[in-house]
């Protein structure tokens, strides 16, 4: 058995079995070796399977009016046995028929006096629009990189977690180790705090809960959301009640992602829209939010955000 399936087999132990396994599964993930690469994506539908704890729903697909395989699937599942009521609502996107998107909010990024484009889901783009959900912090809360469509908004950080979209059409999540300009080959890049998970694990940042954000009231355990990419260079977003970093690091983990970064949070802004039909029809909010409605990309949004769209050709440029 190959080192890496090991370790993530003995991390779902320790998600069984508990504590008395911790030591042993952390002496073997010391001798993997922290990489940041490009993984491989592949056709073929490969959904992760939660480590499920809870109540746990089977993956639903949610473009199913789509010609093809679909794209995006969704589950639900309880991440913690002490709290069965608490869900963590997740969705799977096919990385090598979709392409991902960065838009700018008339407050976010900023400020700036730079064109935010279209600010919404450009109608050019809406009758092939699958999915949109939330990005990260506001740069004056976070500093953090922002770049998208030729134009640098905020120069990109050594160290800090970061979503990226090649100019070839992969997505990766990274440890960004580039300039402040990224070169030619990227096309969008997107950056908030340190990873999360690397390697299949929690970071050990992610157990300092005072490094990932202010939250509502100074609660420790919020809303969080989260994105990573899974062995096969597949996107799986999360969001979560009631979470530490600590406890979102590990819903991400549960989702068998190999590096993943924190997104926004607090109560105010985690949000999936989902698109039953072609012409961003029949929105749903998959992710059950009272502060959010499901139309909240198809008018001027306040901060940016990520949309997924069905791709016609690998490395095409996202609507715009």
């Amino acid at each position: 058995m190959r080192k890496s399936v090991f370790v993530r087999l003995a991390a779902v132990l320790v998600a069984v079995a508990g504590p008395a396994i911790q030591s042993w599964v952390s002496r073997a993930d010391a001798s993997t070796t922290t990489s940041t690469s490009s993984v491989v994506t592949t056709t073929t539908i490969a959904k992760p399977s939660p480590v499920c704890v809870g109540a746990c729903r089977p993956w639903r697909a949610m473009d199913t009016w789509l010609a093809g395989p679909p794209a995006i699937y969704t589950t639900t599942f309880a991440p913690s046995p002490r709290a069965p009521s608490v869900m963590a609502y997740a969705a799977w996107i096919r990385t090598s028929s979709t392409a991902l998107a960065l838009y700018p909010g008339y407050k976010g990024p900023g400020p700036t006096n730079l064109d935010r484009g279209p600010m919404m889901v450009p109608l050019s783009g809406r009758s092939r629009l699958l999915a949109t959900f939330n990005s990260g912090f506001y740069e004056s809360d976070a500093a953090a990189g922002f770049y998208v469509n030729r134009t640098l908004y905020f120069p990109m950080i050594k160290g800090l977690a970061t979503v990226v979209r090649y100019s070839n059409g992969r997505i990766d999540v990274v440890r960004w180790t580039g300039a402040a300009r990224p070169g030619p080959t990227v096309v969008m890049a997107r950056q908030n705090l340190p990873l999360l998970v690397n390697n299949g694990s929690a970071t050990p940042l992610s157990a300092n809960n005072a490094l990932w954000g202010l939250t509502l009231h100074g609660a420790p355990a919020v809303w969080r959301t989260a994105i990573g990419v899974d062995a096969r260079g597949n996107l799986i977003y999360a969001a979560a009640a009631d979470q530490t970093a600590a406890g979102m690091a590990a819903v991400m983990v549960r989702l068998h992602v190999v590096r993943a970064m924190e997104l926004d949070i607090n109560p105010e802004w985690p949000i999936l829209v989902t698109y039953g039909a072609s012409g961003a029809r029949n929105p749903s909010l998959f992710v059950p939010n009272p502060n959010q409605i499901a139309a909240r990309f198809l008018y001027s949004s306040t901060k940016d955000f990520f949309a997924v769209f069905a791709s016609r050709r690998r490395g095409e440029p996202q609507p715009w």
